[in-house]
């Protein structure tokens, strides 16, 4: 791997545009002062990758959907029809996600380790942060794979045009209204659900922001200060809205069911957002390049990471090696179903490990990278990139 040494964004400049988990607990900083160089084949090769995933994710979630292989998945059984709404009427489109992805560089092969398809983070950092380094660092500003906010744009634009043609949005638009939600206590939350408000604010829409326990459900739609909402966006897994609020699962299915309010991401995201999907795009593609084996037992004859099919910031994850644990995270998950994925490591550089993450709207639109050890957690790093030669 090769590295660019950069000027760091300033605290009162990250503090000022609302950027406030810039320092970690043991006062390390939080984005990196460095870029991981990126040649242009390779940004090309993420953006191909994560295009057929997408297409490969689709696959999968109809064989589940037509198999009835929910169980599989570990989907909440009380989510099932707000799944099956979502997946068949195309109004729930999905705004966005992100890949996470071994390799890439140095002429590893890209793998697979998952798809954050519904909740994503780090959303802010990749967006806005990197292109903002390069921007202080007196370098081309292009010089990146990183289109996310304008291509979240066009995907606003797509929740009324439903086609990948965006350029009559205005004569569509009837003056749409989403709300964005998340639950109060996270600042990285907030920050990234007020960031797609931003976006779609200038996309055109009207906006609001609400902490979810202010917004007002019934079967006639989803309100806020008395205002109805077409769209209510909310940076809440759909898993934790079955599991601890089934009340509001169970309405917000017969707000879909009475079609009086799009809920973003889509229900049937939490397919893509199971692990246990990986399996099945096993079996539906063995051996495909850009796919790890993954079953639902340990693997036999080689080594493998053990996850829960639900699970977040490396919780409960395990390293097996030789039928040995080389390496275990601790976390709230061990009652999860788990999967069993092949393992691979990570690009490396000075016993540091790198994942790339590339966000997909409509198309894969920009890349960033978590540095950290060997399972990376929540003090795991963000770095940027430059495409350079």
């Amino acid at each position: 791997m090769k590295f660019l040494q950069v000027n760091k964004l300033q605290k009162d400049y990250l503090e000022k545009i609302g950027f406030s988990w810039h320092t970690d607990e043991d006062g390390s900083d939080y984005i990196s002062d460095k870029l991981v160089c990126v040649k242009e084949n390779e940004a090309n090769a993420y953006y191909e990758a994560v295009n057929e995933l997408y297409d490969m994710f689709i696959a999968a979630a109809q064989n589940v959907i037509d198999n009835n292989r929910f169980d599989e998945l570990g989907i909440p059984f009380n989510l099932i029809d707000a799944i099956k709404m979502s997946w068949e009427n195309e109004v729930h489109w999905h705004l966005y996600g992100r890949f996470d992805l071994a390799g890439g560089l140095d002429g590893k092969p890209i793998k697979l380790l998952e798809f954050n398809a519904d909740t994503p983070t780090a959303l802010f950092e990749s967006a806005i942060l990197q292109w903002a380094i390069l921007k202080q660092n007196d370098m081309d500003e292009s010089a990146q794979f990183n289109s996310i906010y304008e291509s979240l744009m066009d995907n606003f634009k797509r929740l009324i045009t439903l086609e990948e043609n965006v350029f009559d949005f205005e004569s569509r638009y009837e003056g749409w209204k989403i709300l964005f939600s998340n639950i109060a206590g996270s600042q990285e939350e907030e920050i990234t659900t007020k960031l797609l408000e931003h976006i779609a604010k200038e996309t055109g829409f009207q906006t609001n922001f609400s902490y979810v326990d202010e917004v007002e459900f019934s079967e006639e739609g989803i309100f806020k200060d008395g205002i109805n909402y077409e769209y209510w966006f909310k940076l809440i897994p759909w898993e934790d809205i079955a599991i601890e609020e089934g009340d509001l699962a169970m309405l917000l299915t017969q707000i879909m069911r009475n079609q009086k309010a799009i809920i973003l991401n889509p229900a049937y995201t939490l397919l893509f957002q199971s692990k246990g999907i990986m399996k099945i795009l096993w079996e539906l593609y063995p051996n495909h390049p850009l796919l790890l084996e993954t079953q639902d037992k340990p693997l036999t004859g080689k080594a493998y990471v053990k996850k829960p099919v639900f699970g977040r910031e490396g919780a409960n994850i395990s390293i097996v090696k030789d039928e040995e644990i080389v390496k275990e995270n601790k976390g709230p998950y061990e009652n999860n179903q788990f999967i069993y994925q092949e393992y691979i490591e990570l690009n490396s550089h000075e016993n540091e490990y790198y994942q790339a993450g590339v966000f997909f709207a409509y198309e894969g639109c920009g890349l960033g990278f978590r540095k950290g050890g060997m399972i990376l957690d929540n003090s795991s790093k963000f770095v940027g990139h430059i495409i350079k030669e």
